[in-house]
């Protein structure tokens, strides 16, 4: 019953306003995936297959779509397809060839729209890594790498054959490199054009293999590349360079050798995009009353001023000391520094009673507890009061 059959825009999984491509692709997945090919066998996929391929039928097809969107599946009833039966349906209005040359490329290693592989293609990429320093980062550096690469074997001159003889012409593809395999469908003959099998798309076979190669016509050497590694590059980047990889095919250029670029953590910066940032710890004097400290960058030891009173993770900029950027060396980021004040964990009797002293003078005695502190006698004696750093030079300087 016509009741029974499942919504064509469910049965794709695609909204009613998807459009032509939308719904090849959808048709495509579903398609592969219930293919009988790929579920031999299987009744229940089979089923699935012919309900998507009728979805794409009526979909793909303007008219059909139009009368299916105003009347639904009672469009097409007392036709082959109204019955509930897929088998019969009119498949005439759709063009399935490309969606099917995909789907059997797909399956069968080939493909219907396959670039001719006797063609010049260009050699596959080689990847390496290496390691360096937080400062080889920032400024940039230059690095040496060991990498194996294949060269033209000079005894045969790169063709594979012994010295005397040379290359055939592939008998299975006529020296083509491609072969064209035909391949029944649920809608009929496909014709798939795949690699030849033989000769590996080249379109020729070597009988008599050259000794030195084994007939691949490549001869592996090691060599030591000098590799330029750009200020401002970070942890994870690559560094390409042009023809350093595999050899290309019938002619085409050499691959690349693409290095990661892996950067050793620093015991004191760390780095964020363009930005360093580190910890320096100061003395409570220090903060207190202001100095003159020196920290560390990238380009050497900076001398700071703190000044007093600056309290326990106070953020500093050092402008110009981050890192540069890798596209131009010229701009670089800024240094944050975080300034935490120490307390001392081990202390002599004079700094201890120096400390018991500043507490006595900044009305923060140690045995407040018991009430015997502060109890505002300076209010009394008419005097001014101390200010905090007034108290901090007399205790120090008892």
């Amino acid at each position: 019953m016509a009741e029974s059959k499942r919504d064509y825009y469910e049965v794709l999984g695609v909204g009613k306003d998807a459009d032509d491509a939308a719904l090849k692709k959808a048709y495509r997945q579903v398609a592969k995936k219930y293919h009988p090919d790929m579920n031999p066998g299987d009744a229940e996929a089979e089923k699935k297959f012919k309900e998507a391929s009728e979805a794409y039928a009526v979909l793909s097809d303007p008219e059909k779509r139009r009368q299916y969107d105003q009347f639904g599946h009672a469009a097409f009833e007392g036709g082959a397809g109204g019955a509930g039966g897929f088998g019969g349906f009119d498949f005439s209005g759709a063009d399935f060839s490309d969606i099917f040359g995909d789907i059997f490329g797909d399956l069968f290693g080939g493909g219907r729209r396959g670039r001719a592989s006797q063609g010049p293609m260009k050699g596959m990429n080689i990847r390496k890594s290496v390691r360096i320093t937080f400062e080889e980062a920032v400024f940039g550096c230059e690095k040496e790498l060991d990498v194996v690469l294949k060269d033209s074997c000079p005894k045969c001159g790169g063709t594979g054959a012994k010295p005397g003889t040379s290359p055939e012409t592939c008998p299975k593809c006529g020296g083509k490199g491609q072969v064209v395999y035909t391949q029944q469908s649920f809608f009929g003959t496909v014709q798939n054009v795949q690699t030849c099998p033989d000769c590996h798309g080249t379109g020729k076979i070597v009988r008599e293999k050259c000794s030195d190669c084994g007939g691949t016509g490549y001869v592996s050497n090691r060599k030591k590349i000098s590799v330029s590694i750009p200020a401002g590059i970070d942890n994870g980047q690559s560094v390409r360079i042009r023809e350093k990889g595999e050899p290309g095919v019938n002619g085409g250029p050499r691959g690349d050798l693409l290095v990661e670029v892996v950067v050793s953590r620093h015991p004191i910066f760390q780095r964020q995009d363009m930005h360093i940032f580190s910890t320096v710890p100061i003395s409570f004097a220090q903060a207190a009353l202001g100095a003159d400290i020196r920290i560390k960058t990238v380009d050497g030891e900076v001398i700071y001023n703190v000044k007093a009173g600056t309290k326990t993770d106070t953020k500093v900029r050092l402008k110009g000391k981050g890192v540069p950027s890798v596209r131009n060396s010229q701009v670089r980021g800024d240094h944050y520094v975080t300034l935490v004040i120490q307390t001392p964990e081990r202390l002599s009797a004079d700094a201890k009673e120096a400390l018991r002293r500043f507490d006595e003078l900044t009305g923060n005695t140690l045995n407040a507890a018991s009430g015997s502190g502060n109890s505002g006698g300076s209010e009394k004696s008419g005097k001014k009061k101390k200010g905090f750093m007034d108290k901090m030079k007399e205790a120090f300087d008892d």
